[in-house]
């Protein structure tokens, strides 16, 4: 006979092991509270943005052409930025401990599509470190190219500046906390299907009736061993009481 399984009995199976799923779910978000508080280092982000416009010519000032070419460059530009050329006479000019590939790792070089404007991001744990790091990349970068592609096509928009009480962009305790009680009430719940699954216990009539389709006539109630020496005690003063009385 195929089994059927109730809104009713879920219900029942999560009240029966609420407990187990408060459990799961509290220590889930005190230790991602507990990590992301007090383990995970902040790290702050600064950001700059260079414009690719039109080389300094006789040409008309806006010229599609040009604008077009512009374009074309600037995943090269992307490129170039991140390349060893820049990056290590970044660390040199600045006396920074770290290789060009750990620098690397910190740099974030992006543009908006059909746009001459490139945003460089550069994040580290400390967010003035992370300024000097990502306006003097612009700043190499914009001498070193005219070296190596012969173009002064490259200005600086707006350089990094560290804001006034500047909130690290990770971790984000919060959003860590409400993803691990998410995550906990999941396996929570899940455990406790699980663990009823397992069950193959039987524990009240109903389920006697369920199992052998056949009505129960009786039951033997469990007496407990406190029961039975209360029941005991309560014998023997009523026999001492009739004797008494006799």
């Amino acid at each position: 006979m195929e089994e059927t399984i109730s809104l009713r009995e879920l219900m029942d199976t999560l009240k029966k092991r609420m407990k187990l799923i408060l459990l799961i779910t509290l220590t889930a978000i005190i230790v991602s509270g507990g990590v992301s508080f007090f383990l995970l280092t902040p790290i702050y982000q600064s950001s700059t943005q260079l414009l690719v416009n039109q080389s300094k010519s006789e040409q008309p000032a806006y010229n599609p052409g040009e604008i077009q070419t512009n374009l074309q460059l600037i995943n090269t530009y992307n490129v170039i930025m991140k390349s060893p050329a820049i990056l290590e006479k970044v660390i040199s000019d600045l006396n920074l401990k770290m290789t060009a590939s750990e620098l690397n790792e910190k740099l974030t070089v992006a543009s908006e599509k059909d746009s001459q404007v490139i945003n460089l991001s550069v994040q580290d744990t400390d967010p003035y470190k992370a300024a000097k790091i990502a306006n003097k990349t612009a700043e190499v970068f914009q001498n070193e190219i005219v070296k190596i592609m012969n173009v002064d096509n490259v200005s600086i928009l707006a350089k990094a500046e560290v804001g006034e009480n500047q909130s690290p962009i990770k971790p984000k305790p919060l959003l860590n906390v409400a993803i691990a009680m998410v995550v906990g009430l999941m396996i929570g719940v899940g455990l406790a299907f699980l663990l009823e699954f397992l069950d193959n216990t039987i524990k009240t009539e109903q389920e006697v009736e369920k199992l052998l389709e056949l009505p129960v006539l009786g039951s033997i109630t469990r007496i407990s061993d406190k029961e039975e020496k209360e029941n005991s005690r309560s014998q023997r003063n009523a026999r001492v009481r009739g004797e008494s009385i006799g």
